[in-house]
C-alpha cells in the first residue's frame, strides 16, 4: 500500500511538473515582458530625470550670461534668445519684464508680464506676481477705475499677493487725493497679522507723512 502510495504521488508531482512547464511555455513571455518593462521603465525614468536637469541647468547657466552683460539692452536681448521650458519660461519673463523697465520700456515690460499673468500653462503663483507687477508699472497709463477692480482682484484673503495689492490700493487713494480712504487701507496693512515687517513699516511711514497717527498695538 505504501508503495502504491508513493507511487501516486510520483505521478501526481510529475504531473504538476509537466502543467507547470506547460503553462511557463504558454505564458511565460508574460513575465519576460513585465521584467522588460520594470527594468525599462526605470531606465526611461532616470534618462529623463537626466534630461529634465540637463534642460534646467543649461536654462540656468543661459540666463546666468544673459545678465552679466553690462547694459540692460543688451541683457533683454541675452534673455530673448533663450528658449525655456516648464517654470523656467515664468522666471525667464519676469527677469527680461525687469531688465525691459531697466532699459526705460517700460510699455515691453507690461507686456511682458501681462502675456505672462494670462499664461494658463504657468503656475498660479507666478501669474499672480506678473499680473501685481504689471499693474504697479501701470500706475500712470492705465484707467484708475479698471486698475482698482484689477487690484481688488488681487486683495482677495488667501491670495499670496494680497498685502502688496492692499498697499498698492492705498497708494491709489493717494493719488485719486482720497486722503481719507487711503490712511483707512494703510492702518488695516499695519495691523495684519500677514504684513510683513518691511511693508508694515511702510505703512506706518505713510501714515506719518500724511498726517495720521498710529497705533502704538499696530502688529501686535
Amino acid at each position: 500500500m505504501s508503495n502504491n502510495e508513493s507511487f501516486i504521488d510520483e505521478v501526481t508531482e510529475e504531473l504538476r511538473r509537466d502543467q507547470l512547464y506547460a503553462m511557463l511555455r504558454r505564458y511565460g513571455w508574460i513575465a519576460v515582458l513585465a521584467v522588460l518593462l520594470l527594468v525599462g521603465g526605470a531606465a526611461w525614468n532616470e534618462w529623463n530625470k537626466a534630461q529634465t536637469e540637463a534642460q534646467a541647468q543649461a536654462v540656468g547657466d543661459a540666463l546666468l550670461s544673459a545678465l552679466e552683460v553690462n547694459d540692460p539692452a543688451g541683457r533683454v536681448e541675452g534673455l530673448a534668445a533663450i528658449d525655456p521650458q516648464g517654470p523656467a519660461v515664468a522666471v525667464t519673463a519676469l527677469f527680461t519684464a525687469a531688465e525691459q523697465q531697466n532699459s526705460g520700456d517700460t510699455a515691453a515690460a507690461i507686456a511682458t508680464l501681462d502675456a505672462l499673468a494670462v499664461d494658463a500653462d504657468i503656475p498660479d503663483e507666478y501669474r499672480g506676481l506678473a499680473a501685481l507687477k504689471s499693474l504697479m508699472l501701470s500706475a500712470d497709463t492705465m484707467d484708475p477705475a479698471e486698475r482698482r477692480i484689477a487690484l481688488e482682484a488681487l486683495a482677495v484673503p488667501g491670495n499670496p499677493y494680497r498685502m502688496l495689492a492692499l498697499e498698492q490700493l492705498a497708494l491709489a487713494d493717494v493719488s485719486a487725493g482720497d486722503i481719507e480712504a487711503a490712511l483707512s487701507g494703510l492702518a488695516a496693512i499695519a495691523e495684519d497679522a500677514e504684513a510683513t515687517q518691511s511693508l508694515r513699516e511702510r505703512a506706518q511711514g505713510l501714515i506719518v507723512a500724511l498726517g495720521g497717527t498710529i497705533d502704538a498695538n499696530a502688529g501686535n
